[in-house]
């Protein structure tokens, strides 16, 4: 049984050692060595480009939400071509939508308020203190005819009235007739209505509460972000259960807040190249009117000729790598603008860094 086991063994070593001698063998063909770009111009200017979509002014849109919350939707896909005001992004907006039916109530209630002071009086307030006045008229009637009986009594012999019941009497017939006069002056204050300064009051009152309801409802339609114009989404940067703000989405790469979506105006087939030429070769620039340009794609031996566009007359810090706010260095640079016709046969897209040379025209 041993002897078996060693010669199985040393069979399995033989079949093995003759696969990786057929694996090893094989010939690797290295890849060929990128062609570094030549300046085509005699004294060209050496710039790098980020490729954009073509732009008639500034640069791709960067969107960020007027709010913060945690995203709940997303509506739209990279590469998607969207309209002016499509939904892009939905932002949890539960407080906030409470918060707009407490205002809504708020100012419901300050309404209903003025329509009611507006309305005054009631017909059943009128006849309430027309009663009152009523009343208050007969028992004014009783204790004059009272106070007028015990009057002549006591003016015909006034032994036969005791002064004490005729002094009774008479503030009787006082207290009815000031109570009688109270209820006249409060059946005219019922029967003129709300006063004026209480309605501009109750209307003052009502315009707070309704433009703090608008605001609020206002506020609430900024949860959802819309696409400021029409154009082609190019990135997202946000996921379900992302936290966003204003000042954008945190990027777990760069370490840095950068733009929820950002939107390309035109589509990824007018595209243009914006380059950074050094602040120390700006003065090297030839005018506007002679400029011409080639840049070459990274990665090929294709060259694609440039139409000057313009310039940005401000020179601004240069900025690496991911476009961060933390990357700048000490280099300033100024930025030039060219569009071009894509080849066919080659992807170009936009975000892409391109070798630019910049010449003068013959």
């Amino acid at each position: 049984m041993r002897p078996r086991l060693m010669v199985g063994i040393a069979i399995l070593g033989i079949i093995g050692s003759v696969i990786s001698a057929k694996v090893y063998s094989k010939r690797v063909i290295p890849q060929e060595p990128l062609k570094a770009a030549t300046n085509p111009y005699e004294n060209g200017i050496y710039s790098t480009g980020i490729v954009e979509s073509h732009q008639s002014h500034g640069a791709n849109i960067t969107i960020v939400p007027e709010v913060s919350g945690i995203v709940v939707r997303i509506f739209v896909e990279e590469g998607q071509r969207v309209n002016r005001g499509d939904p892009l992004i939905a932002i949890d907006d539960t407080i906030q939508r409470q918060t707009v039916e407490q205002l809504r109530a708020q100012s419901d209630a300050a309404m209903r308020a003025l329509q009611r002071a507006r309305a005054a009086p009631r017909k059943e307030e009128l006849e309430v203190v027309q009663a009152q006045m009523d009343y208050a008229k007969v028992a004014l009637d009783d204790k004059r005819a009272q106070f007028e009986k015990i009057q002549r009594a006591y003016q015909l012999n006034p032994k036969s009235i005791s002064r004490d019941d005729f002094d009774k009497a008479k503030n009787a017939y006082e207290i009815a007739q000031r109570s009688y006069d109270i209820a006249v002056r409060q059946y005219r204050l019922t029967k003129a209505g709300t006063w004026e300064y209480d309605i501009k009051t109750l209307e003052a009152q009502y315009l707070a509460a309704n433009k703090a309801y608008e605001a609020a409802a206002k506020l609430l339609e900024k949860y959802v972000v819309r696409a400021p114009s029409d154009g082609i989404v190019a990135r997202i940067q946000a996921s379900l259960g992302s936290y966003v703000s204003p000042q954008g989405s945190y990027d777990l790469y760069t370490g840095s807040y950068g733009p929820v979506i950002i939107m390309m105006n035109s589509s990824i087939e007018q595209l243009q190249v914006r380059c950074y030429v050094d602040e120390l070769l700006v003065p090297k620039l030839p005018h506007p009117d002679q400029i011409t340009a080639t840049m070459y794609i990274r990665g090929s031996d294709r060259r694609v000729p440039l139409e000057y566009v313009r310039l940005e007359p401000y020179i601004i810090p240069k900025i690496q790598l991911s476009n961060g706010r933390r990357e700048r260095v000490d280099v300033r640079v100024l930025p030039v603008i060219f569009r071009f016709q894509k080849p066919e046969g080659v992807n170009i897209f936009p975000g892409q860094l391109v070798d630019v040379y910049i010449g003068e025209k013959q």
